[in-house]
């Protein structure tokens, strides 16, 4: 996998003056929130489904919250995870995509001229590997050193820009946002190949255990077996399938 070191991503974030302060707050809070975490995955109402070679896991929360991951069936790796909420008047909203191909904006109701004409926009999307949280950044054409990736303690964010001031990003890793973990500076680091930028951050320990007691806990939950098209458009009935034959 293509990577810089952390050193040498640390002197590009230290030239283009990315602080921030606010990293103690989260100390110490990390062992408590992960036990929080893992005890509302545990307690939310699951269904699971074994369909095209991924393991499709749908999460219902007490509040009405909805959370659909898919899992590799051989590598067991992150694929997908996305959101729904109902609004206030309790109507399903569109899913919102965490991990995974972000959907085109517009799909099947645009012409494909214009889908031609946004094909150099800069996409961005998270794409995990075992030991990383990883993002990807495509049609981006410029050189390596052109670029600055580095941690904003105070928003809890990662920032993205270029020195040419063509491209300008921050975003979260909601991950060590639920487990209430800091952000680690040396954790960070970027490689940049065919147009594409490519963000790591070392997944930390507690994630990793954090994961691997989750998936110990997924083995538990009954599953089911589909062809069927979009599994989340027909989950309710896989789970009151689910019930029955339990």
């Amino acid at each position: 996998m293509l990577r810089t070191s952390s050193g040498s991503a640390g002197s590009d974030r230290r030239r283009n003056g990315c602080h921030g302060s606010g990293r103690g707050a989260w100390l110490g809070a990390g062992k408590m929130a992960v036990t929080g975490w893992l005890e509302s995955l545990r307690t939310a109402e699951k269904t699971a489904l074994l369909q095209d070679g991924r393991r499709k896991v749908h999460y219902l929360f007490p509040d009405g919250k909805e959370m659909a991951e898919e899992y590799d069936e051989k590598s067991g790796e992150l694929l997908v995870r996305k959101w729904r909420v109902k609004s206030a008047l309790g109507a399903l909203g569109q899913w919102q995509i965490e991990v995974g191909e972000p959907a085109l904006p517009g799909a099947g109701s645009l012409g494909p001229e214009f889908i031609k004409e946004n094909n150099a926009n800069p996409i961005f999307m998270r794409k995990d590997t075992k030991m990383n949280f990883q993002w990807r950044i495509r049609n981006l054409p410029y050189p390596k050193d052109v670029y600055s990736v580095c941690v904003d303690h105070k928003e809890r964010c990662i920032v993205v820009r270029t020195t040419n001031k063509k491209y300008y990003k921050k975003f979260s890793i909601p991950d060590l946002d639920r487990h209430q973990l800091p952000l680690d500076e040396s954790s960070l680091s970027f490689a940049h190949a065919n147009c594409t930028l490519i963000i790591s951050y070392q997944k930390p320990k507690e994630i990793l255990v954090a994961e691997a007691e989750l998936q110990k806990e997924l083995k538990k939950v009954k599953t089911a077996h589909s062809s069927d098209g979009d599994w989340t458009s027909n989950i309710k009935s896989l789970s009151r399938k689910g019930r029955h034959e339990s």
